[in-house]
């Protein structure tokens, strides 16, 4: 009996977190032991200041562990012990429910226009020579898309086309009669010897485009009201239409945008902080001999699905620009039109392209129970009191740095709505002017989206890059991305810092 009750124990041991290293589900134990007693003894206070270093943890450690799983048993845990409600829970959900929806539909959508998306980026890889010219053609492309679409959408498309070239090219290296870009592949899949060194590189030269386009989408994201999910709830609270939230942004994110992207070339040429991998030769020919086959098979039938996926891109970039329906429900169009027009029929066939979001999405719940203990127990409030208390020359530079930094480890969406709520308050109770309130707005704006690139946790699109399919491929962990976004944090930051005390 002994031996049975030591074999099943030992199988529960195993089963936890599943093939996590032992030391790495030893260390979520400790916190779950360790949160309930921190809570008897410190306080609510300093138990939410710590469940929120023990979440981020987990996601630093994502490519050991999804961390869906430790996350959501830490989230679990603080329901349970009052941390948070499920009421706060959910009126954190029904605030972000536009997110919940994009991330639903418009990644699938993204998913049915693989083969476009592919046939485009193919192009532009192969007619760009220069490395430093390819970083700032997606950097820039991503930050003019997300001037108009959503930056998880733009983000979605970038890791598209990511995993589309990494799968030609690594089907070569594992199995050289073997081209086809539609088969799934393995991290852990090993390449022949021949093509290792190749493939490390091709890896970091996906990386660098990868870091790019993400950083693009903030540097874009910040300009205009649709850009991010917190630009529309400033506008709204503000009174700021299209044109207005643009001039009254322009004088900090056009400065910045163009820091952005020398930072970007500099980085390139300078082949600093991972940047700078060039595609090897190798690769090149691998690509372009896929790019030959695949236009000599291309026939009547799938000239016609490349027509209809040009067709819903058109659709979908001016339901985004105009704003005709949250941007979820225009991904839901895409879906059908694409689906239906290309003879996508199979209950199954439609299903593998939900599989990439939804992950995402329940972590996204998870998370959003982490913020909900962050204002249930008003983490934020001594620093928003603090900023609140200074000189009124000089609340513009530190709300944009306490946004900034708070930014860094939460979500900017649910710093942006605490801080631009209390000055509203401010406003309502006569506190500041109206003018004064403009100035502290643009600076909550630009403050939640410029400095929050410095960790993934600031940015959804920046999560959902590093919890996505291709960052075990190119092996993008949490520290590496850090380590690469930092030269953009410290351009972002100082620039967009000036330009508020300056020019706000």
């Amino acid at each position: 009996m002994d031996s049975q009750s030591s074999s099943l124990t030992s199988a529960f041991a195993h089963n936890f977190l599943g093939n996590a290293p032992t030391w790495y589900k030893q260390v979520v134990i400790v916190f779950l032991l360790l949160n309930p007693l921190c809570l008897w003894g410190l306080g609510p206070y300093v138990t939410g200041w710590l469940l929120v270093a023990e979440f981020i943890f987990t996601l630093a450690m994502a490519l050991k562990c999804y961390p869906l799983l430790p996350g959501g048993l830490l989230a679990v845990e603080a329901l349970i012990i009052g941390m948070a409600s499920p009421e706060a829970l959910y009126a954190e959900m029904l605030l972000n429910f536009p997110v919940i929806l994009l991330l639903m539909f418009m990644v699938a959508g993204i998913y049915f226009m693989k083969n476009l998306l592919l046939l485009v980026f193919t192009r532009i890889l192969l007619g760009v020579r220069s490395k430093s010219s390819l970083g700032l053609l997606f950097c820039l492309t991503a930050a003019v898309l997300s001037a108009f679409l959503d930056a998880l959408t733009v983000t979605a498309v970038i890791i598209s086309v990511a995993v589309g070239f990494y799968s030609v090219y690594h089907k070569v290296a594992s199995e050289p009669h073997k081209t086809q870009a539609d088969k799934a592949v393995h991290p852990d899949d090993e390449p022949l010897e021949l093509h290792r060194n190749d493939l490390e590189v091709f890896r970091a030269f996906l990386r660098s485009l990868l870091m790019h386009g993400a950083i693009g989408t903030a540097l874009g994201g910040v300009c205009t009201l649709v850009g991010e999910p917190q630009n529309l709830l400033i506008a709204k609270t503000a009174g700021w239409d299209f044109v207005g939230f643009f001039l009254r942004m322009a004088p900090v994110s056009l400065p910045v945008l163009g820091a952005g992207l020398l930072t970007c070339v500099l980085l390139e040429k300078a082949g600093a902080f991972g940047y700078g991998a060039k595609i090897p030769r190798n690769v090149r020919r691998v690509l372009e001999t896929y790019a030959v086959e695949e236009q000599r098979k291309r026939g009547k039938i799938q000239q016609a699905q490349l027509i209809v996926q040009a067709t819903a891109a058109i659709v979908l970039v001016l339901g985004l620009a105009f704003h005709v329906a949250e941007v979820g429900l225009i991904g839901l169009l895409v879906i059908i039109l694409m689906t239906s027009f290309n003879g996508v029929t199979d209950e199954h066939q439609i299903g593998k392209a939900f599989q990439e979001a939804l992950p995402f999405t329940a972590l996204l719940v998870v998370f959003f129970a982490i913020v909900a203990v962050i204002h249930q127990q008003h983490l934020f409030s001594p620093i928003i009191a603090m900023v609140l208390a200074l000189p009124m020359a000089e609340q513009p530079g530190m709300f944009f740095l306490a946004n900034g930094l708070l930014s860094m480890v939460s979500d900017n969406v649910f710093v942006a709505t605490v801080y631009i709520s209390e000055i509203k308050q401010a406003l309502d109770a006569g506190q500041i002017t109206r003018e004064h309130f403009d100035s502290l707005a643009v600076a909550i704006n630009t403050g939640t989206n410029l400095p929050s690139v410095a960790t993934p946790n600031g940015q959804a699109a920046f999560l959902f890059l590093l919890t996505s399919a291709i960052a075990p491929l190119v092996r993008l962990s949490y520290g590496r991305m850090v380590f690469m976004a930092l030269p953009y944090t410290i351009v972002l930051g100082v620039v967009g810092y000036i330009a508020v005390v300056n020019w706000v």
